[in-house]
């Protein structure tokens, strides 16, 4: 059986699909991985997989764009003729469904790893741009065999407003976490918090400095992290934005690591104040190492904490919840010692990858 994976983003496809990729390998299938970004051959060819680039634009809304990329993914398709296509974010799944369907796919599978900034915006703008895609989602997705669903807020979401049939669903827990490397780490003697993320405003960065400048006034000692790329999204933040909470020592920006385990190893408490996830990756990872953590009661976030046990959860925007919640854990340390192994064993029982990377073969049928 030959399986293409189609991402908008390459990296990804290491960092989110890699363990599901080196699954379907050692079922003896033939995998090839798609997505624009080039200079990942080799690390895919090392998990089994041949790579094969496409100009998948994540941010453009250009209609003739969009038109000449279901042509080029179709052409790939057709001339690859493979037994299952398997697309995931916005774009690769809908052009890609589309595409695999004009190819004569039979067995075409999409899977919805967030609703993002189409689905969270505001303004005229994003709404015209809503209401397209959701259009695009609709016909996309009758294409689909199962679409599979990381939290249960965007399944019903999508089920609600007839975008897709429900008896075509499925809900997965997120992307999955390797727990061998992210393994389980003392917590630090000193507390302290760490944020990663994108660079964007829907990722709750602004929430996390203001929570951190008003946390500071207290305890001085305390030390915030904030680590992660300047994104394309046009939600994002610009240096400029935060440079202020840079430079009055309010919070450290560390950049953008391929390997984050070292910020975790180092932060006692991870948060991520988010408006919507799919399941936020960065999460579980944190979890897997051992983490207490703060997010919020948003789509996607609210699954990963049970509130009090293994973290707490606070509403959207509310910096004041942010805040009681890092000063109990300040004051708490054996309350955060308890959330953060409780942590652990959450992840191991939900999120742990082999048992994700399992649940969405079966759901495959492979």
């Amino acid at each position: 059986m030959k399986i293409i994976m189609i991402s908008g983003y390459t990296p990804s496809l290491l960092n989110f699909r890699g363990d599901l990729i080196k699954a379907m390998v050692a079922k003896g299938y033939e995998v090839i991985a798609v997505g624009p970004e080039s200079g990942y051959e080799e690390q895919l060819a090392e998990l089994g997989a041949r790579f094969a680039q496409l100009p998948l634009v994540r941010t453009g809304t250009n209609p003739l764009n969009d038109l000449t990329l279901i042509l080029k993914i179709y052409k790939f398709i057709k001339s690859e003729r493979p037994d299952l296509v398997f697309s995931y974010t916005i774009k690769p799944v809908i052009f890609g469904s589309i595409a695999a369907r004009m190819a004569g796919v039979k067995n075409i599978h999409a899977m919805l790893t967030g609703l993002g900034y189409v689905f969270t915006a505001r303004g005229k703008k994003a709404a015209i741009i809503r209401s397209i895609s959701k259009t695009l989602y609709k016909v996309a997705l009758k294409s689909c065999k199962r679409v599979l669903f990381q939290n249960p807020d965007d399944l019903n979401e999508f089920v609600s407003q007839q975008l897709v049939d429900k008896s075509k669903t499925a809900l997965i827990n997120g992307s999955g976490v390797n727990m061998d490397y992210f393994s389980a780490v003392p917590l630090p003697q000193e507390t302290s918090f760490l944020m990663i993320c994108r660079i964007i405003k829907d990722k709750g960065v602004t929430e996390y400095l203001r929570a951190a400048e008003i946390v500071k006034q207290s305890y001085p000692q305390i030390n915030f992290s904030l680590v992660g790329p300047f994104d394309t999204n046009p939600n994002s933040l610009s240096y400029e934005a935060i440079q202020p909470f840079i430079d009055s020592k309010i919070v450290d920006y560390l950049g953008e690591a391929k390997d984050v385990r070292p910020f975790i190893e180092a932060a006692s408490v991870f948060v991520l104040p988010s408006y919507r996830e799919g399941t936020p990756r960065t999460v579980l990872e944190a979890m897997a190492m051992g983490r207490a953590i703060i997010t919020t009661d948003a789509p996607g976030c609210r699954e990963t904490v049970v509130h009090g046990v293994n973290g707490f959860l606070v509403p959207v925007k509310d910096v004041n919840s942010i805040v009681e919640a890092m000063i109990f854990l300040i004051e708490n340390n054996d309350d955060l010692i308890r959330k953060a192994g409780k942590s652990l064993e959450i992840c191991k029982e939900k999120y742990e990858v082999n048992k994700v990377n399992n649940s969405v073969m079966n759901i495959l049928e492979i």
